[in-house]
């Protein structure tokens, strides 16, 4: 048993040494500053003598205290509201999106159109949200902006969207959706493209029409898939995209109620109080609570539908 072990091993040292690159980085930037957790629990102060490490052992202990800023602040429910309100909006609806760019593709029988389009799909999920943020711009600044313009010029009032909190729920659930749309409708269009083509010969055998077969057979296929992402992005729900929700509305403070998450609302007490501490303990809070979240929604499907859960 030994032997075919080290056998094994021998004949797969290649596939290992071009792996060990990545075992290393997921080695120094994900497990290593997992011990910096720590910090959360310490009244964090830098001295010059030992460096970091010496630091963090000779800060004082203060036990849960770091954590009291997220639930005292007057703000705590907007943010938390906020924070989760967008995430399932992103989830679910971003969810169907892609699910159904991704039939719309599947059926498209020219596949230099197909390319095209996902390209152009794509190209969103690259750009930085302060290059979007200037397209933005470009469309609602009240002085320059296409669409104040073409208000003015009707004859209309132009609003200074940057101080008006109705349009900007909406407006931020489009472009979430918008960038990240392309990466997940490829993903789920392999794996239709991956479907055994028996199953569809099958279904037009038995009278299936092209809806049928897609309602039948295509989505049924992919469920596990779905349900599998859909678990690991509930892990994430307390966990925002900080570039769109500080980048894009600017950080304005009249738009406060509608675009603070937990993200921005961190950023904008650490740049104030320049409290390591606090930023660790609100760091630390959302990926505990984004575990015990992926674990809950885990074990439910786990109960329903074994084959569909993560592990």
């Amino acid at each position: 048993m030994r032997k075919q072990k080290m056998k094994r091993l021998k004949s797969s040292w290649p596939l290992l040494f071009f792996a060990l690159p990545g075992f290393i980085w997921l080695i120094i930037f994900y497990y290593i500053p997992v011990f910096g957790n720590v910090v959360a629990f310490k009244k964090f102060q830098f001295s010059d003598d030992g460096g970091f490490f010496s630091s963090i052992f000779n800060s004082e202990w203060v036990g849960f205290k770091n954590f009291e800023f997220l639930f005292s602040s007057r703000n705590a429910y907007i943010i938390t509201r906020n924070t989760v309100l967008y995430n399932l909006f992103f989830i679910f609806v971003g969810l169907i999106i892609a699910v159904s760019f991704a039939i719309i593709l599947s059926q498209m029988r020219n596949r230099f159109l197909v390319k095209t389009i996902q390209t152009s799909m794509l190209l969103p999920y690259f750009l930085s949200w302060v290059i979007v943020s200037f397209f933005v711009s470009s469309f609602i600044s009240v002085d320059k902006g296409l669409i104040p313009n073409l208000i003015r010029e009707a004859g209309g009032v132009a609003k200074n969207w940057y101080v008006t909190p109705g349009i900007w729920p909406p407006l931020l659930i489009f472009l979430g959706i918008w960038k990240g749309i392309g990466y997940s409708s490829i993903i789920y269009f392999a794996a239709i493209v991956g479907i055994d083509k028996t199953y569809y010969e099958a279904a037009e055998v038995d009278g299936a029409t092209k809806w049928q077969q897609i309602r039948h057979v295509m989505i049924p296929q992919i469920v596990p898939m779905m349900v599998v992402l859909t678990i690991l992005a509930l892990g994430g729900i307390f966990r925002a995209d900080f570039g769109l929700f500080y980048q894009i509305p600017r950080n304005s403070g009249l738009l406060y109620n509608v675009t603070a998450v937990l993200d921005t609302h961190i950023y904008n007490a650490l740049t104030a109080s320049g409290d390591i501490s606090m930023a660790t303990a609100a760091g630390l809070y959302q990926s505990f609570v984004g575990f015990i979240l992926l674990s809950v929604a885990n074990m439910i499907v786990r109960k329903i539908d074994p084959e569909s859960a993560v592990i």
